[in-house]
């Protein structure tokens, strides 16, 4: 009997233990005062957070639920050696709470795909069954704040599991990780750190650990994806601290802008499925901040040609660790952009601002302020992103990125491009007014960006060549109608000009741009009856070429090209390197510095042949080049028009002058022997290779075939490569011998030929008409073209030319070297 009552209070023990366990797996809610108690250190805002002893507890109120969120992360502090910097975006997404099934909130990630403006019809089910977004987070309600009639107004949840953990939406994703060589999350080292609240936005920052892959030891060096950060080489881990901003998106998003080819807008896109429509269709509307007037009576205003103010401005704050000098020039490359908000009938519109000091209410990482950053790094760069509503395209907020060392490309941009005609330039170190100037012109272009502007690449082709050397014109207008261009500096200008402005402005293409983005049409309805008005503005403006944009991506316009000014390759190319010749000779003493190695003259050498290539680059475009004009059915003219034989024919033979016939004064042995063992052979052949691949490769072949089978009035292939064998074979008319650069050209020329009786492949590019980016690409069998059979063609005449110049050689290489191309063509037309 005494082991029966043993046996039966074990039982009953055990039972309670299972009725423990089961009521802790349901985790029922607690009054909220039993929660939430008098210890509680409370802030109010989006999500009312309570602080207790150091643990976080967030309060999502009902009214949250449903709504949609933007969340941003950011670096606050990062590991050096990694290329990544605190400011910087690591990830952002929408978010939305919603009740679970039983006292818990689920927390899913939205993504933008497909929808239907319909919400009420049959197919709005339809998009909803192929839209299931993830859920990223599940969270047990710890209490229920209720109102005075009981009703439920708010759930008190613990997120810390989320941000003390590695939740992707709020941490690297996968690719990031592998570029950090990232490997395990350690938890024992990560925490929240902090919590701020305000009203439209909570701001969470975290620290968080990680282990990382060690370097792998091998005999002989071997390619890595991944770089190896200095303090995981040190401590085997790497501590990384971010912050997540999540800020509510409007309750009725702004009004879409519909996407223009014709101006330059980043966009943004999803299918949509309408319930009368008979197919799908994507809507593509442009990225911009919302600008709407105070009041009715101000829209009047502004209607009848008054500038009125903003309800809200769009204002960037300016990183406190900028450098003091440099900070108004940063302000003034923001407050730049007023003139072009005036030309939409705001004024007031954008302005810069400095960090307040000592306010705790502000974050540099907190979503409700744009602010530049500014990184310490040797990273020779700006960008200008921005963080938008993907259901309107409106801009949120953005964080410009400065790396400290663009101070150094600017320098060598500002001397390579305009020290021959510019005695400001010839310098080492330029003064700080310069190179503030030169800031406060980046300033301006990266804040274009993120008023959602593109590259227009196209802008500084509407300014005829010669007008660049008119300091009137220049000084007026400008050498590019867009600071979105990357026109950088005008290196046309000769020294006898007199022009004294280099610089690119807020120009005619800008402004068009702000008012087509920003103007306010109170009697538009729709989006619809907006398109309407902005389609008749474009048409009007399309008739100045200065207020076109020319795409950042188009592999066959020449118009539309980086780092080239002017309306013709050639001429401006001419005129650059004229300025070049003058510049050459003077780099050691605009480098000079008593007791420095010769690395800033061997920098500045690098920077000038490199201006040298791209004028090369510029030129080749045009050969097999298509002008791509964005057209709409109620305008003349076609889209795309072939480049003029006549151009065409120009550039290949400004190739034979200035590249093929080598460019000798490019090898200034002062300065090569003060920098570089070699001669300058190599570098040379280098050049005239790669331009040689480029006029040679297979998308170009394919555009010169079938455009030349259009109309005979079309560049051909086979009228390519015959001015082409003029020029580089020039010799073979006479006796003279064949230098080592020449034999060089002759030789890559030669190969060139030969490897196109067996050309493979070529992937063709081209840009859809109507869309914002991406190509339409297609695989050519160049072998089934005439490609092969004009080679072998010009690979004959090219080898009796040859036969019959040996008889005139005297110089013994010159005619050893031919012989070698006589041979290597006989072994390629009959292989053995």
């Amino acid at each position: 009997m005494a082991q029966s009552r043993k046996d039966k209070k074990a039982a009953k023990n055990a039972m309670a233990k299972v009725d423990a366990k089961s009521s802790d797996l349901k985790k029922e809610p607690k009054p909220y005062r039993k929660v939430i108690d008098s210890t509680a250190v409370t802030q109010n805002g989006l999500i009312t957070v309570h602080k207790i002893d150091q643990k976080y507890l967030y309060e999502i109120s009902d009214s949250l639920l449903g709504s949609e969120i933007m969340t941003i992360t950011r670096y606050s502090k990062t590991p050096a050696g990694g290329g990544i910097f605190g400011g910087e975006e690591i990830n952002r997404q929408v978010v939305r709470w919603e009740k679970g099934l039983n006292n818990n909130l689920l927390l899913r990630s939205i993504t933008y795909v497909i929808m239907s403006p319909d919400e009420d019809k049959p197919l709005a089910q339809a998009v909803k069954n192929s839209t299931s977004d993830p859920i990223i987070g599940n969270y047990d309600v710890l209490a229920y704040k209720k109102d005075n009639d009981g009703k439920i107004i708010g759930y008190v949840i613990d997120l810390t599991p989320t941000f003390d953990a590695d939740v992707q939406t709020f941490s690297l994703d996968p690719i990031k990780k592998q570029l950090l060589n990232i490997q395990a999350f350690q938890k024992d080292r990560s925490f929240i750190s902090k919590v701020s609240s305000y009203p439209i936005n909570t701001e969470i920052r975290s620290v968080k650990t990680f282990t990382t892959t060690p370097p792998k030891i091998s005999p002989t060096p071997t390619p890595q994806i991944g770089v190896n950060l200095p303090s995981a080489l040190d401590a085997g881990v790497i501590t990384v601290e971010m912050n997540t901003s999540m800020i509510l998106l409007p309750k009725t998003p702004m009004r879409k802008r519909e996407f223009d080819a014709r101006v330059g807008y980043f966009a943004n896109q999803f299918g949509v499925f309408e319930e009368d429509s008979h197919k799908s269709d994507t809507k593509v509307f442009a990225v911009r901040w919302r600008l709407e007037p105070k009041s009715a009576e101000d829209a009047q205003k502004q209607k009848n040609g008054e500038l009125i103010e903003p309800l809200k401005p769009i204002v960037y704050y300016i990183d406190p660790a900028t450098p003091e000098k440099w900070k108004k020039y940063i302000k003034q490359g923001i407050d730049d952009w007023q003139v072009a908000f005036e030309a939409a009938g705001w004024k007031n519109a954008i302005r810069g601002e400095y960090w307040p000091e000592n306010d705790p209410t502000m974050s540099l990482e907190d979503a409700r302020f744009s602010v530049l950053r500014y990184f310490a790094a040797e990273i020779q760069n700006a960008y200008g992103p921005n963080v938008h509503d993907p259901r309107s395209g409106e801009i949120l907020e953005s964080h410009i990125g400065w790396y400290h060392n663009i101070m150094s490309l600017l320098r060598n941009w500002y001397l390579i491009q305009t020290a021959a005609a510019n005695p400001e330039a010839r310098a080492k170190r330029f003064d700080d007014k310069l190179m503030g100037e030169l800031i406060r012109f980046v300033s301006s272009h990266e804040v274009g960006h993120t008023l959602g502007l593109r590259h227009n690449m196209g802008a500084s082709s509407a300014t005829p060549v010669e007008k660049l050397r008119d300091k009137d014109f220049v000084a007026k207008n400008g050498h590019t109608s867009s600071i979105m261009d990357y026109a950088r500096f005008n290196y046309v200008a000769q020294p006898e000009d007199g022009v004294t402005d280099f610089f690119p402005k807020i120009g005619d293409y800008d402004k068009w741009a702000i008012k087509w983005g920003y103007s306010y049409f109170e009697e538009a309805k729709s989006e619809k009856e907006e398109k309407t008005i902005l389609n008749e503005m474009t048409k009007e403006a399309y008739k100045n070429n200065r207020l076109w944009f020319g795409t950042e991506s188009s592999p066959y316009d020449p118009r539309y090209q980086t780092e080239d000014i002017g309306d013709n390759a050639m001429r401006a190319s001419e005129y650059g390197i004229k300025n070049l010749k003058r510049i050459l000779p003077n780099l050691i003493e605009w480098s000079s510095e008593k007791g420095e190695s010769y690395s800033e003259l061997d920098e500045l050498y690098g920077a000038l042949t490199g201006q040298f290539r791209r004028y090369m680059g510029h030129v080749t475009k045009n050969v097999g080049g298509i002008y791509d004009s964005p057209k709409t059915y109620d305008m003349t003219g076609n889209q795309f028009t072939v480049v003029p034989k006549s151009i065409q024919k120009d550039a290949v033979a400004f190739l034979n002058t200035q590249l093929f016939t080598t460019p000798k004064w490019l090898l200034n042995q002062d300065i090569l022997s003060k920098i570089n063992p070699d001669s300058g052979v190599e570098a040379i052949k280098s050049m005239q290779d790669a331009t040689l691949s480029s006029l040679l490769a297979g998308d170009r072949m394919v555009r010169l075939m079938e455009t030349s089978s259009a109309s005979k009035e079309n560049y051909a292939v086979d009228e390519l490569m015959t001015d082409l064998n003029k020029g580089i074979f020039s010799e073979l008319k006479g006796s003279s011998s064949i230098d080592i650069y020449r034999r060089n050209i002759q030789k890559i020329y030669v190969d060139k030929l030969i490897e196109l009786l067996k050309p493979g492949s070529a992937t063709v590019r081209s840009v859809p008409v109507g869309v914002t980016y991406g190509f339409n690409t297609r695989k050519v069998n160049l072998a089934q073209t005439d490609l092969p059979s004009i080679a072998r063609g010009q690979l004959n005449t090219l080898k009796n030319d040859l036969k019959m110049a040996t008889i005139r050689m005297t110089d013994t290489v010159s005619k050893y070297h031919v012989q070698d191309l006589i041979a290597r063509i006989g072994e390629a037309l009959n292989p053995k």
